[in-house]
């Protein structure tokens, strides 16, 4: 890409036909180099409004939310732990079993970077929401539920449940075909959370409505709008391809 400076040097005899290119094919080349702008503005989406409050410590309605989360723990197989470990990791790819060989890392750019793009905006969402709560986590209430690392922040909503039902949502609308086994997966990815003590339901059912929000608000803008559409033709070609 040309600098400022480089293009001051040209000289009026190489005409102005070949400085027009030239700009032209600057505003081409810097295009797909802008910054992400941000889908949702501040405060667009806010969980503490929309959200009830969790059940309150101490409270009939807390006592059994920790039981259910203790026999979801206690009951839960080898095969259920080992996915819940893995689906800890939110990455896209945890949706490939339902989209198929098209959705593979580094073959969809458009697409990887459209869901990029919203995981940058996510935290700011469910950050304060949690924060406002202060809720615990089921094995900090109940030391019996702790597996693996602990979590540094706090239970409710559950970010992963939100994170995975925005992710799934989004990725149902460039699959449409295999939106049941998509938003199936998504459901999944709050429910792990259950299996291995790092969440209570109510936590996850929070999150699914709060993920469920962000995704209406997204539609409603025209740059995610636009780069959906972008990440469509480009699913619609790979899917062609195969």
């Amino acid at each position: 890409m040309k600098s400022e400076s480089s293009l001051q040097i040209l000289s009026p005899a190489r005409g102005v036909g070949r400085l027009m290119s030239a700009l032209i094919l600057l505003l081409c080349l810097a295009s797909p180099l802008r910054a992400h702008e941000p889908y949702l503005a501040t405060n667009q989406v806010d969980g503490i409004a929309l959200l009830a409050a969790p059940p309150a410590p101490g409270s009939g309605e807390e006592a059994a939310d920790l039981e259910q989360a203790r026999a979801v723990f206690k009951a839960r197989t080898p095969a259920e732990e080992a996915r819940a470990m893995h689906s800890a990791n939110l990455s896209f790819f945890l949706f490939a079993p339902a989209t198929g060989p098209t959705f593979l890392p580094a073959k969809l750019p458009k697409t990887e970077a459209l869901l990029t793009n919203v995981r940058s905006e996510l935290g700011r969402i469910i950050n304060p929401t949690k924060d406002h709560w202060k809720r615990k986590r089921p094995y900090q209430v109940d030391e019996t539920l702790t597996l693996g690392k602990p979590e540094p922040s706090y239970s409710y909503p559950s970010g992963h449940s939100t994170c995975g039902t925005v992710y799934g949502l989004i990725i149902a609308e460039l699959f449409p075909e295999k939106r049941e086994a998509i938003l199936s997966i998504s459901r999944d990815i709050g429910w792990d959370r259950v299996l291995i003590g790092k969440h209570f339901l109510t936590d996850v059912r929070a999150g699914r409505v709060l993920g469920q929000a962000i995704v209406r608000q997204l539609m409603a803008n025209p740059a995610f709008a636009h780069d959906l559409a972008e990440a469509k033709a480009e699913v619609a070609a790979a899917e062609r391809a195969n």
